[in-house]
């Protein structure tokens, strides 16, 4: 063996294990999620979360903007409620930008940020962050439409 070939096996291992234990550290919050999920469907009929949305667009994208940017939790959480709000009749536009609103804004998280990054920085950025939510929403949507 090359000195080469006996550094890149340690290496290799150490991720190996490193992926296996943040994998192992994540199972809990899947069948959180999971959990979260059932609770929700229980706790929110389908006939009430469609009722949010008005089959309107523009205004299903503000909507689902604001929901997303109101929403806290892990990312992986918004993709499994997208699932369910797509299943249930709300539109693309709504799903999409409340997925990415939720991703790229985080009000709840604003006082943190602010202290941790400054005011201005804040403000530029979440600016920034709600324009390219509704616009990637919108193109996001556009395209779908235009490939079936």
């Amino acid at each position: 063996m090359t000195p080469t070939e006996t550094t890149i096996s340690p290496t290799l291992s150490s991720c190996l294990k490193n992926s296996l234990l943040s994998f192992a550290s994540m199972i809990p919050m899947i069948i959180g999620v999971v959990a979260l999920v059932a609770i929700l469907q229980t706790l929110v009929p389908p006939e009430k979360l469609v009722g949010f949305f008005t089959g309107n667009p523009f205004i299903d994208t503000l909507i689902g903007t604001v929901c997303g940017a109101i929403a806290a939790g892990n990312p992986i959480v918004s993709y499994l409620l997208g699932g369910e709000l797509l299943a249930h009749g709300v539109s693309l536009y709504a799903v999409s930008a409340f997925i990415l609103a939720w991703v790229t804004l985080g009000f709840i998280q604003l006082p943190m940020e602010v202290a941790a990054f400054g005011a201005r920085f804040t403000l530029v950025r979440n600016l920034l962050a709600i324009i390219a939510t509704l616009t990637v929403a919108i193109l996001t949507s556009l395209t779908v439409g235009l490939l079936k």
